[in-house]
């Protein structure tokens, strides 16, 4: 169970929510810290006017107050260990001192990973040097041969699909009867130029 102690400075009560003029970060630090005692951590509260013993008894505490003196409370102490001085935390601060907040899960894009969209990068693009440059940095990296299997064949479905596309667009254009003769037979696939009929030019000639 993981055990928090609070030094607080001298105060006319344990919680120092007493009197008339009550410093608001109090409250909330009191309400925090039933929240903490709910969430099964074990918290220890001790007072420099009325629990004197409690700060010679810490050496951790003791030392801190007799280098900075009481300016370095209130003094948190988690598991033995100062987390916190001169300062009341919020409760997301003391979540995370007391390890209540989870860590952040690791990202997904690994340097395996990489290798994995590098090699199917390499299919889409016909690059067999890439292609076996990023499959012998993926073998480094102990990827199984059936990862990236799977990533050549994700790829090939990726980069086959607008071939696929635009040969049935071909065949539904060559299947209008008359209006597939007026489509003109060229060298280039795009520009002025198709449009004209010549039999050269285009981006892509």
């Amino acid at each position: 169970m993981t055990k928090l102690q609070v030094y607080d400075p001298p105060m006319c009560c344990a919680t120092g929510v007493c009197g008339p003029n009550v410093d608001p970060v109090l409250p909330r630090f009191m309400a925090d810290l039933h929240w903490l005692v709910n969430e099964g951590v074990a918290v220890e509260r001790y007072n420099l006017a009325q629990d004197p013993q409690a700060f010679a008894a810490n050496e951790a505490v003791k030392n801190a107050l007799s280098i900075e003196g009481n300016e370095c409370l209130p003094l948190i102490v988690v598991n033995g260990m100062i987390a916190s001085r001169a300062c009341y935390p919020s409760r997301e601060e003391l979540a995370r001192l007391t390890g209540l907040v989870e860590k952040a899960p690791a990202g997904l894009y690994t340097e395996a990973v990489a290798e994995l969209v590098a090699i199917g990068a390499s299919i889409a693009s016909n690059c067999e040097v890439c292609l076996k440059y990023h499959y012998d940095k993926a073998r480094k990296l102990e990827v199984s041969n059936e990862d990236m299997e799977r990533a050549v064949k994700t790829a090939q479905a990726v980069k086959e699909s607008p071939a696929r596309s635009i040969l049935e667009l071909a065949g539904r254009l060559l299947g209008r009867g008359k209006a597939s003769a007026s489509l003109p037979v060229i060298g280039g696939c795009c520009g002025p130029e198709s449009s004209q009929g010549k039999e050269t030019g285009g981006c892509c000639s």
